[in-house]
This record gives C-alpha cells, sequence and structure tokens, in this order.
C-alpha cells in the first residue's frame, strides 16, 4: 500500500515523502498513530498545495528580510547608558538592549538573532552581526552614549 507521511518514521522516510509499505504496517501503526495517510489523488493533491503554500511562506519570509536588511545594514543604532568615571558602563551592553532600541527605531528583530563579538563595557562604537534569516545577515554600528 502507498502512503504519504505525515511525520518523519524512524527507519522509513521524512515527512512529505510517499512510500510502499504491508497493509498492515498502515492500517495497523501509521494511521493509527496519525503518521500517515494512504496516496489517494485527493491526499496527494492536498500534499501538493500544502507543499506549494509553505514554499510561498518561505519567499515571503526571504523577501522580508532582505528588505528589512536593506533598511539596517550599515546603519548605526544609538544607546544611551549609564556611566561612571573614565565612560565605564554599569553593567555591559547586551543583545536585548540593542533588540530593545531596534523595536524603539520600529524593527521587529528577534534578540537571539544578534551578535555582539566582543562585551561592550565603555562608551563608544561597536559593530553587531544581525541575522534576519539563515540567508540575510546584516552588519550594524551600536553607538553607546552617557546618560547624566
Amino acid at each position: 500500500m502507498k502512503v504519504i507521511l505525515l511525520k518523519d518514521v524512524k527507519a522509513l522516510g521524512k515527512q512529505d515523502e510517499i512510500k510502499e509499505v504491508q497493509d498492515g504496517y498502515a492500517r495497523n501503526f501509521l494511521f493509527k498513530q496519525n503518521l500517515a495517510l494512504e496516496a489517494t489523488p485527493a491526499n496527494l493533491n492536498t500534499v501538493k498545495t500544502k507543499k506549494g503554500a509553505e514554499s510561498a511562506k518561505v519567499a515571503r519570509e526571504l523577501a522580508e528580510a532582505k528588505e528589512i536588511g536593506a533598511k539596517l545594514n550599515s546603519q548605526t543604532i544609538k544607546l544611551q547608558m549609564k556611566a561612571g568615571d573614565g565612560g565605564r558602563l554599569y553593567g555591559a551592553v547586551t543583545a536585548m538592549d540593542v533588540a530593545s532600541a531596534l523595536e524603539k527605531a520600529g524593527f521587529k528583530i528577534d534578540k537571539r538573532g544578534i551578535t555582539i563579538h566582543q562585551q561592550i563595557k565603555t562608551i563608544g562604537t561597536f559593530e553587531a552581526e544581525i541575522k534576519l534569516h539563515h540567508e540575510v545577515t546584516i552588519k550594524v554600528n551600536i553607538e553607546v552614549v552617557a546618560v547624566a
């Protein structure tokens, strides 16, 4: 019997693959565990439509990431932090600080995608990397200024 896998099944195949399996295995295990559907024309069409929607979503996300990247690339983000004598900060600048500054500027960026290569504990200009998508990574400058 031909089945369409709904989830990855160990030693059988990956999601959305069409596999030939024994009738009993399909009826007694795969169908009951909601791991597979019978490969009927209607089910094949449903899977094909789902794949098309997923690829359109991925393309849309990539386009959005490139658009945001074009706006943010090589831009300077100004952070106001409390500082002591000699320009030393009380604490350090974190990815969360950068994400909140970007959100105030109108960009919704996840803090886990922000990489600061060195610890920022003084006033000055530093560089950070923002991963918007697995194909889109940009660099921004962070300018840390003291607040009175």
